[in-house]
Order: structure tokens, then sequence, then C-alpha cells
């Protein structure tokens, strides 16, 4: 029989955090950079998935660690505001679907997880 089944107390597991900065700063850098080559098509497609995955992942992290600052700091509503941008960059999709279109929608998808992060450690939710 097991713990939980015997009347012991659940034992939670440690928060983690879910946010890798670095690998975020790394992926978005791949279409922000001076010198980024162009992605194929296919590797686009992959990143832009990448991308919007690690934004759906941060907006609550981001969130939490706002929350713990008071209403009227600057700091939180930045960091608001940058995710009411995220968010809306997860609902637009590619204008036109040429490939140029698809690169500018992943670059500024880029450019939310680059944000994001950068929030994310001011608000010391990397320590």
């Amino acid at each position: 029989m097991n713990a939980i089944a015997q009347g012991a107390p659940e034992q939670k597991p440690e928060p983690t955090t879910l946010i890798d900065v670095q690998t975020m700063r790394e992926t978005a850098a791949r279409l922000l950079a001076e010198d980024a080559e162009l992605p194929s098509p296919e590797e686009l497609e992959n990143l832009t998935l990448l991308l919007r995955g690690m934004i759906m992942v941060s907006i609550p992290e981001v969130e939490t660690a706002a929350g713990k600052l008071p209403e009227d700091d600057v700091p939180r509503a930045c960091a608001l505001a940058c995710i009411g941008e995220a968010r809306m960059r997860l609902r637009l999709e590619t204008s036109n679907g040429t490939f140029p279109a698809a690169v500018a929608h992943a670059q500024r998808l880029a450019r939310s997880v680059r944000a994001l992060t950068d929030h994310y450690v001011n608000l010391g939710g990397a320590e």
C-alpha cells in the first residue's frame, strides 16, 4: 500500500523554473543577430513553433514574478505590457504566406522571447 493510501500527507515536488534563459536567448539570436543567416523554410517553421512554445511557457512565469511586485511598480507594468504584446503576437499569423513574411513573423516572436527573458531575469525569476 502506498503512503497516500495510508493517510500520509502528500509531498509536493519543489517548483522548478520552466525557463531556460540561455537557450531562449540563443534561439532568439538565431533570427535577430546581425550576422544571422536565413534559415531554410523547414528550419523557419521549426524555429517559429519553438519560439511560440517558449512564449507560452514564459508568460505565466513572468506574470508570477511580476505579481510579487506592488501594483504601481514600473518594472511590473513594463513586464505586463510585454506579456500583452507577446500574447498579441501569438494570435497573429504571417500575413501573406510568403517566406519574407514568415521570417518577419518569426523575428517578432523572437523579440518577444528576448523581452520576456529580460523581464524574467530583471524581476528575479532566474535566481
